[in-house]
């Protein structure tokens, strides 16, 4: 058993204290990996409060790479690596030889993942672990995710109880930069070939000691759709004189709504928004511009209907402007895939749950988001799967709004915080991936 410290503890390195009464209590779990895991559960919540104080944004995550480094390195990992994807760390650890993976004649490999940046929010929160750095939060949990699978780690060094090499992915720039592409584009796959690859995120709408996951679409694909209306502007008190892009705008807003209603089939989903509109000048009232545009996201599940939508939107929107006399263009842009489990994996995942929290906790059919994730891009390439843990906890009166009938302040909220009561659960379920993967016998 180790003698050092992988993670700051009671105030080290700037880290606010931790007592056992504000690590969060632990949950009751099975399983020899949780069991020892939450061993060290203050640890890793000193660790996580820490993460959460000194929150990064995309692509910047310098802090929290060499933190998260300096931890694998620690934990006695065999390998760690930095700088791939700009500010991505890997681990490599490697289990015992043998098994049955083994008979293949190439040595397994299994990847885990977790996201490490934070958001351009401002936090409203007042404890000790609060954001050091004004408009930048740790609003969705990437501080909880990157310490569970440090926390993984740990026990996967100390115990090697699997046959191959456990991968560990800290991923920066989840949040609309891209950083799942940005690794696979410096080379991640070719460097590490894991034959399956896994992630999880933090859930409030579920209770804490609960796990979700479903055998298909977990999150949708997200475009960006921008569209650019020519007219003619002129006075307002002689309209007949101009064409009018504010009118073109508003009937393409009502009529891009038709698409989802009358081209997608029923069974199919599909969401079309128009977020945002940028016309004129609001100190002109009588001016009507000459421009306007037009700016949205489309959210699919499934390829077909992402191509029936983006074919539909800019047959439509063309239509309606020429109509008026205006003209309009589109530019569809696909940001990220559909998030798609794998059945195998999918299978997999749902059984190291199951034995982890028992089938009444496990959710196996969990409904899928139409939000969107970059893990997208590594699912593309690689069988993986991506799973739901339930970390919702009860709030007093008036503080955060009911989510999915848990009292809870959600993602992206400006007093949301993770729970560490959850850290253990969470590394252990990716530490049994691993096990469950790469069996020795």
């Amino acid at each position: 058993m180790r003698t050092d410290k992988p993670f700051p503890v009671n105030g080290e390195a700037g880290t606010p204290p931790v007592s056992s009464k504000n690590a969060g209590a632990t949950l009751r779990a099975s399983g020899r990996a949780f069991a020892q895991i939450s061993q060290f559960h203050p640890e890793l919540t000193a660790f996580r409060r820490d993460l959460h104080a000194h929150p990064e944004l995309g692509f910047e995550e310098v802090y929290t790479s060499s933190r998260v480094a300096h931890a694998l390195k620690l934990c006695g990992v065999d390998e760690v690596h930095t700088g791939i994807g700009k500010t991505g760390v890997v681990a490599v650890i490697r289990g015992q030889q043998g098994g049955v993976a083994f008979q293949s004649g190439v040595r397994p490999m299994v990847g885990l993942r977790a996201d490490m940046d934070a958001l351009s929010m401002t936090e409203h929160n007042e404890f000790g672990w609060k954001s050091a750095k004004p408009g930048l939060m740790h609003g969705c949990g990437h501080d909880g995710h990157t310490t569970m699978l440090v926390g993984a780690a740990r026990y996967l060094a100390e115990s090697r109880n699997f046959a191959g090499d456990a991968v560990l992915v800290f991923q920066p720039a989840e949040e609309g930069r891209g950083g799942a592409d940005a690794m696979i584009r410096d080379g991640l796959f070719e460097r590490f070939p894991v034959q399956a690859i896994y992630a999880m995120h933090n859930w409030p709408a579920m209770q804490p000691g609960t796990i979700g996951i479903n055998p298909g679409p977990m999150m949708a694909a997200a475009d960006r759709v921008t569209i650019e209306i020519t007219g003619k502007g002129g006075h307002g008190a002689h309209a007949y004189l101009t064409v009018d892009p504010v009118l073109v705008a508003a009937h393409i807003i009502t009529a891009a709504q038709s698409i989802v209603s009358r081209n997608v089939k029923a069974m199919d989903s599909a969401v079309i928004s128009l977020c945002a509109m940028q016309a004129g000048d609001l100190n002109a009232m009588s001016v009507v511009p000459g421009s306007a545009t037009l700016v949205g996201t489309v959210r699919t599940f499934r390829p077909e209907v992402q191509e029936l939508v983006e074919q539909r939107l800019t047959a439509l929107c063309s239509a309606v402007a020429q109509g008026f006399g205006a003209s309009a263009s589109v530019k569809y842009e696909r940001i990220y895939p559909a998030t798609i489990n794998s059945p195998a994996e999918y299978t997999l995942a749902a059984a190291v749950a199951e034995q982890l929290v028992g089938a009444q906790n496990l959710v196996r059919n969990l409904e899928p988001s139409m939000g969107s994730e970059d893990f997208s891009f590594m699912l593309k390439l690689k069988p993986g799967a991506y799973l739901r843990l339930g970390q919702g906890e009860q709030l007093p009166d008036g503080q955060g709004g009911s989510v999915g009938g848990v009292g809870s302040r959600f993602l992206h909220n400006s007093c949301y915080d993770f729970n560490d009561a959850v850290l253990p659960l969470g590394s252990a379920l990716f530490a049994g991936i691993v096990e469950r993967s790469l069996p020795l016998a």
